[in-house]
């Protein structure tokens, strides 16, 4: 088949894998590569007036550096880069066994000169049906990749396995490219229906990447492609041909079309009269901006408060569950904008979806990743493990998680006593007590003086301040002036310290401390006796299940303790009086659900039994989700940009929670007028108890004194 002819005569050294190729004047350059073989050779055309002379110019064949074995005979992949303006005067004769591309190249042309950019390349896929000399009747100004894959009958899954491997190599090149139109001609469907199935599992088709197919197939032989039509920016080329006239039809999918939808024909051409389009659409349509049929599209959901609440599980008037929410407004939103109907289906777990070690998914996110439904409405937190089995639209929201515990009982602090002065005015009162009898005593013995009968010992003067600072009489006053002027500065020191003291003390003894003892994971952690709810199949949970060392690593660790119980989401009111009420359980789980969980109990109870804490963690970005590749998620997002923008979503979920304020900074001491019990005072009793203790033990140390003392006397005498 010309070229082919040419390069299977040329020696068998071949180079390894694709070089960067430059464009020249009148020279065309052919990557030949296979998967694990490649080969690169060099063509000069000639030309004149810029213009081929004929379809068979001469070639010299440069083979360049490399000894390898050229590629296998099934699968002969061409780079292909075509001088600009260069076009066929080769004459096609009418008939039905000239090969399609060559009959309708010109029809490609004339629907690619329509929409193509200037920088797009071609990725052209042939059967091993079309020669070389078929591809240069493309009168193109664009670069194209020429992938030939052998079509074998007896090879059906060697065929198949090759056919994956080009999608791949496509796919890499449609990543490499600024954009990419692909081009695919053939007439055998069952090459068709293998090149649908890999490029979608090869995800080559993107929203960005637009597909041309060319066949001579009637419509009724390729309803077994009518998914990837209608999913992907493609148009269907068919041709009608006779001895006498040549057509292509131009046919185009609407996504979500009913099973027994035909295809829409939007233009066609002939060779007299050109391309014409036959509808108001334009070719390449925005289709997903406005679906055509409005279709019922299946929505995945669960209860996710204040997102979107349950309202009813379905029944024999409604088989269909029904919500209501925020998540609902906005899918109210899309439905009227891309019209489009909906139908709610729950995931059977009740959960939002994790990866599994099998690698298979759950929840929702396995339903949509399965197509069981075109989109889940979550909001779903982004991860990148979620990214490999769905899309994320734009997100909607950004979340924090926080810990949600009981408060504790009001109660008086037992040490309340010693709370009326800090910490500091006690040290300075006990110092002030040891330094005065000391400063007594120095000034007394450096000048000389007798006082108390000539007792100079600080004991009597030190309980002497005592007693003033206990408010008591002083049993035997001073002497001398300096000693009374000393003891008055003391007095009027103490005087405001006691009635300080018991204002204050007054007060705290009416106050009742509720505490709030888990503010961060780490206090969580540290305390054995409380365990944790968290949500089952959530972002949350397999994050802190992945990492491998800090406070995270720590909470999955405490799974095998048995601190972790996994709860669905509509279940975690029932617990939160059931178990987080008695203080030995929290709930660790996005703060807006926190606050819905408060409010409807402040709702209930009228009390505000229940805090968050301070310490925020692990933030996620929440968006809806939808298939690999789904056209549908990018004119989503753009529906999205316009509630978040304007603060309609905030907007919605602020007044789906009443009450969400109400104990939102829940105070951590309260006044009371009630009677003090042992409880409330065991402190003080606590100090009673030592300073007997104290007393008894010096009593026995000064009972010993008095016996030795006794024991000595009696020996001298």
């Amino acid at each position: 088949m010309g070229m082919k002819e040419k390069m299977s005569g040329a020696s068998s050294n071949t180079t390894g894998r694709h070089q960067p190729l430059s464009v020249h004047p009148h020279r065309l350059i052919v990557d030949v590569a296979g998967r694990s073989h490649s080969a690169l050779f060099s063509f000069h055309a000639s030309s004149a007036s810029g213009q081929a002379q004929n379809m068979n110019p001469s070639y010299e064949l440069t083979q360049r550096s490399g000894s390898r074995p050229r590629p296998p005979s099934f699968i002969t992949p061409r780079m292909l880069l075509v001088q600009p303006n260069v076009k066929s005067n080769f004459h096609v004769p009418l008939t039905g066994n000239v090969e399609t591309l060559a009959v309708a190249g010109e029809a490609i042309d004339a629907v690619m000169s329509t929409v193509s950019n200037p920088r797009c390349s071609v990725i052209l896929l042939l059967d091993g049906n079309t020669s070389s000399t078929s591809v240069f009747t493309l009168g193109a100004s664009w670069g194209a990749t020429v992938l030939d894959v052998r079509v074998d009958d007896q090879m059906v899954r060697t065929t198949q396995t090759q056919l994956s491997q080009i999608v791949s190599e496509a796919r890499r090149l449609r990543q490499l490219s600024w954009c990419v139109t692909v081009v695919v001609v053939s007439d055998d469907p069952a090459f068709l229906a293998a090149f649908a199935h890999w490029s979608l599992k090869g995800r080559l088709l993107v929203w960005s990447t637009r597909l041309l197919v060319l066949t001579r197939l009637p419509l009724q032989q390729l309803q077994n492609l009518k998914r990837t039509f209608s999913m992907t920016n493609s148009m269907l080329l068919i041709m009608e041909d006779s001895a006498e006239s040549i057509r292509v039809n131009v046919y185009l999918y609407m996504p979500f079309s009913p099973e027994a939808t035909p295809a829409l024909q939007v233009a066609s051409w002939t060779p007299h009269r050109g391309l014409t389009l036959t509808t108001n659409f334009f070719l390449f349509p925005e289709k997903f901006s406005k679906l055509y049929h409005g279709p019922t599209l299946l929505v995945a959901a669960e209860e996710f408060e204040p997102h979107i609440a349950l309202m009813s599980e379905g029944g024999e008037v409604s088989p269909t569950p029904s919500f209501r929410g925020p998540m609902v407004n906005l899918l109210e939103i899309l439905s009227s904008t891309l019209n489009f109907t909906y139908t709610y289906i729950r995931p059977p777990d009740g959960s939002w979806g994790v990866k599994l070690e099998d690698g298979s998914w759950t929840g929702m996110v396995g339903m949509v990743g399965r197509d069981e439904a075109h989109i889940a409405l979550g909001p779903f937190g982004v991860s990148a493990t979620r990214a490999e089995m769905v899309d994320y639209t734009r997100p909607i929201l950004t979340e924090t998680a926080r810990i949600l515990g009981s408060r504790g009982r009001p109660e008086v602090d037992p040490w309340g006593f010693l709370l009326p002065l800090t910490p500091l005015v006690w040290a300075a009162i006990l110092t002030t007590l040891l330094v005065m009898p000391v400063i007594v005593f120095l000034l007394s013995a450096t000048a000389g003086l007798n006082t108390r009968g000539n007792n100079l010992w600080p004991s009597k003067t030190f309980f002497g301040y005592i007693r003033v600072l206990l408010q008591q009489d002083s049993l035997v006053p001073p002497d001398l002036w300096w000693e009374r002027l000393m003891l008055a500065s003391w007095m009027m020191m103490t005087l405001v310290l006691t009635r300080s003291y018991t204002g204050n003390l007054m007060s705290y003894l009416a106050v009742r401390h509720i505490s709030q003892p888990y503010q961060s994971l780490q206090d969580v952690v540290d305390d054995p006796s409380v365990s944790m709810l968290w949500e089952t199949n959530t972002a949350y949970v397999q994050y802190f299940k992945s990492v491998k060392s800090g406070i995270f690593r720590k909470i999955a660790d405490s799974e095998k303790e048995g601190r972790i119980n996994y709860v669905r989401g509509s279940e975690f009111y029932k617990n939160l009086d059931a178990s987080v009420r008695r203080g030995d359980h929290v709930i660790i789980a996005e703060y807006r659900y926190e606050r819905v969980l408060m409010s409807r109990d402040f709702s209930n109870t009228g009390r505000c039994d229940f805090y968050t804490s301070k310490e925020r963690f692990m933030p996620f970005m929440s968006g809806m989700v939808g298939p690999k590749d789904s056209p549908l998620v990018p004119v989503i997002s753009e529906k999205i940009k316009f509630v978040t923008q304007t603060g309609l979503y905030d907007h919605w979920t602020e007044a789906y929670m009443p009450n969400s304020t109400s104990c939102s900074y829940p105070p951590t001491k309260i006044a009371v007028n009630t009677s003090l019990s042992v409880y409330n005072l065991w402190g003080m009793f606590v100090v009673l108890l030592c300073g007997h203790s104290v007393s008894l033990l010096l009593l026995g140390f000064e009972v010993l004194h008095m016996w030795n003392s006794s024991v000595h006397d009696v020996r001298i005498t």
